[in-house]
């Protein structure tokens, strides 16, 4: 079934990338598996119990090599060759737009992660540590 589903996937919205995915997006997927998938639930443990300031540098790392791959992911919509390709990819600007569309939430959700640890003025301050 899930194969069925991505197969699907694949063939609606024209992304090759998920049934052969170039060398470098296959390193995506690692990434992926090895520092976002572990950062997830202590994400949620964090950003659900509240008060944990200690989220913000893993939440920057997390957020930045997230949107360093999408940039790439993006960039790579927007302006590969998909003729040569065996799979059929976007061919016109319209597909590309709606698969691009499909990615783009990828980017945005990190971006305001990123965001908020930045410059939201409660993950912002400097703890005092006390003194002995």
């Amino acid at each position: 079934k899930l194969t069925e589903l991505l197969q699907w996937y694949a063939a609606a919205f024209r992304d090759p990338m998920m049934l052969q995915p170039p060398e470098w997006f296959q390193a995506f997927i690692y990434c992926e598996a090895l520092l976002q998938l572990p950062f997830f639930p202590v994400a949620a443990y964090a950003f659900l119990k509240g008060g944990c300031k200690w989220i913000r540098t893993p939440a920057i790392i997390y957020s930045t090599h997230v949107a360093t791959t999408l940039f790439a992911i993006l960039a790579h919509i927007l302006f590969h060759d998909f003729s040569k390709s065996e799979l059929s990819g976007p061919r016109t600007q319209r597909e590309r737009l709606v698969l691009l569309s499909i990615y783009l939430p990828y980017l945005l959700i990190p971006l305001l992660i990123l965001f908020t640890m930045l410059y939201n003025p409660y993950y912002n301050q400097v703890e005092k540590r006390k003194r002995k």
